[in-house]
Order: C-alpha cells, then sequence, then structure tokens
C-alpha cells in the first residue's frame, strides 16, 4: 500500500464536524416592545392627521389667552388650540398663533371673524358662568370666502356683530354695575346687548347705547320702559319662604337690563338713536304688559 493510501484512509478514521445551519429567532423578551413602538407610531400619526392649518388673529387686547390651553370653539364645539401669544413688532397688537383641527380647516376663510370670550363678554347659557372655570376662549363665525390664514381679531361679542338691529340710547341717573356687555333682556330672553357706556356731554346723565339684535327690534316702541336689572332682586317670608329673581342672578357680574312694551296701538315703531329713561326698578303695571308682537324665525333673523 502506497503512503498516499495510507494517507486517505488515515483522514477516513477521522471523526468530522457536523456542519448545523443556525436558523435566526426572534427574541421574544423583544416582542412586547416592538409592539408597543407600533402602537405608539400608528396613534402619533392618528393625532398629527387631527392637525389643520396653522392661522394668525391679532387683537388689541390678549388678556385672558394662554399659549396650550386656550381653545377656539364653533357652536360649542372645540375646533382649534391657541399656541403662541406675542406682542407684534411694534407692541400694539397681541399676535395669537393658533392650529386648528383637520375637519375645521374651511374655517381658515376670507370673511371668518373671531373675537375673545371672556367672563361677562358672551352673555348666553346662564352668563356664561363656564368662563369662569375655564377661562377665555376664542369664539368664531365661519365665513365663504377664498382660503386664508391672517385675521383681525373682532372687540366684541356676538350680538355686537350683527349685520343690522336697532342702536338706542338710555339716560340713568347712575350706571350701577351696567357695562360695555352687559345684556338686554325681554321676557328673561336676551335680545340686546350695551355696546358703550359713557358720560352725556353735559355730565348730567349717563349715557347707554344698546344695540338689539335684528330678530327683536319690532319688541321696542314707543312706548317701551327700560329697568336695571343688576344685582340680586330677594323676596321672602316668614311663610312664604325665599325666592330669588334669577334673572338679576344672572346679571350680578355685568350688569343687565329688562325692558317692557305696552299694548298701546299709538305706540309705534322706533328709529336709531331714539333716547328713552332707563329706571332703577319697573313699576307693577309693566310686569303685566303683555302685547302680541311678530317675532320672525330664528333662521331669518340674519
Amino acid at each position: 500500500m502506497t503512503d498516499s493510501h495510507k494517507y486517505s484512509a488515515a483522514l477516513d478514521k477521522l471523526p468530522r464536524a457536523k456542519v448545523r445551519r443556525h436558523r435566526w429567532r426572534f427574541p421574544v423578551m423583544w416582542v412586547v416592545p416592538l409592539v408597543a413602538a407600533l402602537v405608539a407610531g400608528y396613534l402619533v400619526f392618528d393625532h398629527l392627521q387631527e392637525f389643520g392649518p396653522t392661522i394668525t388673529i391679532r387683537f388689541k387686547d390678549g388678556s385672558g389667552l394662554k399659549a396650550g390651553q386656550t381653545p377656539i370653539q364653533y357652536s360649542g364645539v372645540r375646533i382649534g388650540e391657541v399656541k403662541t401669544v406675542k406682542l407684534s413688532d411694534d407692541l400694539h397688537e397681541v399676535v395669537v398663533k393658533a392650529r386648528l383641527l383637520s375637519s375645521a380647516a374651511p374655517i381658515a376663510r376670507e370673511g371668518s371673524v373671531f373675537w375673545i370670550v371672556r367672563l361677562g363678554t358672551e352673555l348666553q347659557d346662564g352668563f356664561n358662568l363656564g368662563t369662569v372655570i375655564t377661562g377665555a376662549y376664542i369664539q368664531v363665525l365661519p365665513g365663504s370666502g377664498a382660503p386664508k390664514s391672517d385675521f383681525v381679531g373682532r372687540e366684541g361679542t356676538q350680538a355686537t356683530l350683527e349685520p343690522a338691529g336697532l342702536e338706542i340710547i338710555l339716560h340713568a341717573n347712575h350706571l350701577g354695575s351696567l357695562k360695555s356687555y352687559s345684556p338686554v333682556y325681554y321676557r328673561g330672553i336676551e335680545v340686546g346687548v350695551v355696546r358703550a357706556c359713557q358720560l352725556s356731554n353735559d355730565a348730567t346723565v349717563a349715557e347707554i347705547r344698546v344695540l338689539i339684535k335684528p330678530r327683536y327690534v319690532k319688541l321696542v316702541r314707543s312706548g317701551s320702559k327700560f329697568w336695571n336689572a343688576s344685582g340680586v332682586g330677594v323676596k321672602g317670608g316668614l311663610f312664604s319662604g325665599v325666592e330669588i329673581n334669577v334673572e338679576s342672578l344672572k346679571s350680578v357680574v355685568a350688569g343687565g337690563i329688562v325692558f317692557a312694551t305696552p299694548n298701546d296701538p299709538q305706540a309705534g315703531p322706533i328709529k336709531n338713536g331714539t333716547v328713552f329713561r332707563l329706571y332703577d326698578e319697573p313699576e307693577k303695571d309693566w310686569l303685566t304688559w303683555a302685547p302680541r308682537i311678530p317675532v320672525p324665525p330664528e333662521e331669518n333673523s340674519r
């Protein structure tokens, strides 16, 4: 046997290593973190999908606005949030950057009107007591023009944004707690708002300018009587208990005005600028007046 054959036979007797193909296995311990990361990514993506356009609103007074807290609302629904609040370069305006939800993107259009609702400036739904807890918010009235991202905010309330109405002047010996944005009531329904309070030219009376909403203009006639409803009216007796005037309770903070109209055929319609006296309290017969006056449907009030 040759040496080569002996060498080959010796090699055949040596043990041979068994080679196994390694199969890659994913550690079970990474399953939970991976699923959590996927879920978190989906939530972030879904959250980003809610974001709509960023808009700029300029106000003369930004009191009550807070970045990351103040919401933008339309019809009682939150549609956006204030992101930053700062002064303009010339220090004459407050510049508000706000982000709308994607579903509210159509709000960012020419003609949309923004204003700040603070305690005592939007006097509906029980005197807007929600602002006591939640703070101020920005209200919007949508426009219908071309897309827009820069707006000038209004300094007023929705009532003062009415396209038309009746403006009258009330004269009072003392203003009391009345001020701009105080409500005007007819039978407990808010039908107008105080636009401004000032002294008369001769300083003999307080002059109160009132705007009556278009829908309720016919309620005011030449014989109408106005009185101050500010404060809390409380009546009580030993056997009757205590009665609180709720209409006055709503007017504790911002004041309020109530009026009544007689059932008098000679009491006709009035013009803008008509002057009435504002009484401290009503006479008993005023509270019994109940004339039939047609009021147009709400949808036709604008």
